[in-house]
């Protein structure tokens, strides 16, 4: 700006100089728009190339936008994929559980099944060859017609207490039973049990003992009627694979909001593989035995209900070998 300003001030004071001509004055105009010139192409070149780099710089933000936006669409796009990959592995792992419980629910039936046919189709036997016996003519020998009869009787007998059973089982596992639920003396209640059971346990010579003296009452929230199910079921089972001329023991602990009961005896104890599925229906450690022995094979599985239906607990602890011993501890609910 500084050039154009001096070439103007040459042209205009050019007509007072002595050395002025027309050579003089073609040359300054030569220079005045040669700079000019200069500073047209120049504006002209810098706006041109600031429109280039301006349009280069848009793409190369506009290139970096969209690599930016391509990552967040391939980290967006993983994590959706690893989404699914984790829905799908859980609805396989779901779907891998159920068929599995079905599975597990399918032998149960059939294992269940088969107990059963078998425990009824036993004394459905039994009583079929008294009759057919009676038939043949033992009906008109007293001897024989009455021995017959009576064991047909234990057989119709054993029927009733499978079904009373099974029905006692489904109604438990239902709700249909509702408890009775009051103050009782567990104490007191277990020793009108004893009575019962002790001239079956002296059938074996077996003793029904408490393992101290109690002076104090013991007092629960129970089923007083369901509980005595309970000790009967537990004391036949001591009875049946208790040693003959062992004893069971009846204790009790103070379990600050519970009352810990237990029952035991000094058996040959059962082995472990067998403790899981002991409350199961009709589930025998020894088949042959425990057959021979008698019961239905509920017993335990009746007692297990009716301990959950309070809100309690039963378990089982025991080991093999002479007078090892199964105790069975069951809980509670102390009352105040």
């Amino acid at each position: 700006m500084a050039v154009i300003i001096f070439i103007l001030d040459l042209l205009v004071l050019a007509p007072a100089m002595p050395w002025t001509n027309t050579l003089l004055r073609a040359a300054i105009v030569f220079l005045l728009l040669s700079v000019v010139g200069y500073l047209a192409i120049r504006i002209v070149i810098n706006d041109f190339i600031y429109d280039r780099i301006r349009v280069i710089y848009k793409t190369m933000r506009n290139q970096r936008n969209t690599k930016e936006h391509i990552r967040k669409e391939m980290r967006d796009n993983e994590h959706i994929l690893d989404k699914v990959n984790s829905d799908v592995v859980s609805w396989a792992d779901r779907q891998r559980d159920e068929i599995q419980s079905l599975k597990e629910q399918e032998e149960f039936r059939r294992e269940f099944i088969g107990n059963i046919s078998h425990e009824l189709k036993t004394p459905i036997f039994n009583i079929q060859g008294y009759i057919h016996t009676l038939l043949d003519g033992g009906l008109e020998d007293d001897e024989i017609n009455r021995k017959f009869l009576r064991r047909a009787d234990k057989s119709v007998d054993r029927m009733i207490s499978i079904v009373d059973d099974l029905e006692t089982i489904s109604k438990l596992e239902s709700s249909q039973i509702e408890l009775s639920i009051s103050k009782i003396n567990i104490l007191e209640l277990a020793k009108e049990i004893v009575e019962i059971q002790e001239m079956k346990a002296q059938q074996r010579n077996m003793l029904i003992r408490f393992n101290k003296k109690y002076d104090k009452p013991i007092y629960v929230m129970a089923d007083a009627n369901r509980i005595k199910q309970v000790y009967i079921n537990l004391f036949d089972n001591s009875i049946k694979y208790g040693s003959p001329g062992g004893s069971i023991e009846l204790r009790f602990y103070d379990m600050d909001e519970h009352v810990l009961c237990e029952v035991a005896d000094d058996g040959s104890g059962i082995e472990e593989k067998h403790i899981p599925r002991l409350f199961e229906r009709f589930y025998r450690v020894d088949s042959a035995r425990d057959r021979n022995a008698g019961g239905t094979g509920l017993g335990l599985s009746i007692v297990k209900h009716i301990i959950e239906a309070h809100g309690e607990t039963i378990n089982v602890r025991s080991a093999t070998g002479d007078d090892s011993g199964t105790t069975f501890s069951f809980t509670l609910k102390k009352a105040h």
